[in-house]
């Protein structure tokens, strides 16, 4: 069975990462292979390492309130790569109207705080999955 790789980044002036390093741990305890980018990428850099190191999905933590920018810069990116095999997800501090609005760009799922990690392992497991 092939072995789930899962991008973490943190995206622009946002250096609270305590959040993405515990998904990070719990994905990878869940036997989920990991790359953290630790903080201060740019959408450029995020996009870059997802497709050198052929991932399945990249998950943004956005606790800055610069969500809106970061996740749109990274679908731009990606759409004009051609890439959409690659799910992209986000946790943080997102409020609800701006997730609806999200979703519609393209974010296939933002998680809250206080979400259970096995959560976030379950939808990876099946959103990975059901693409394969």
């Amino acid at each position: 069975m092939k072995k789930i790789r899962i991008l973490i980044a943190k995206v622009g002036l946002d250096g609270h990462d305590r959040g993405a390093k515990v998904i990070a741990a719990g994905l990878k305890n869940a036997g989920m292979e990991v790359i953290y980018t630790g903080i201060r990428q740019t959408p450029q850099d995020i996009v870059s390492i997802a497709i050198q190191e052929d991932v399945d999905a990249i998950g943004v933590s956005s606790l800055s309130g610069a969500h809106m920018t970061i996740f749109s810069k990274i679908i731009k990116l990606l759409d004009e790569k051609e890439i959409k095999d690659i799910l992209l997800f986000g946790g943080g501090i997102i409020p609800k109207d701006d997730i609806v609005t999200l979703k519609e760009m393209g974010v296939d799922k933002i998680f809250l705080p206080g979400t259970k990690i096995e959560d976030v392992v379950d939808y990876l497991k099946e959103k990975i999955f059901l693409k394969e």
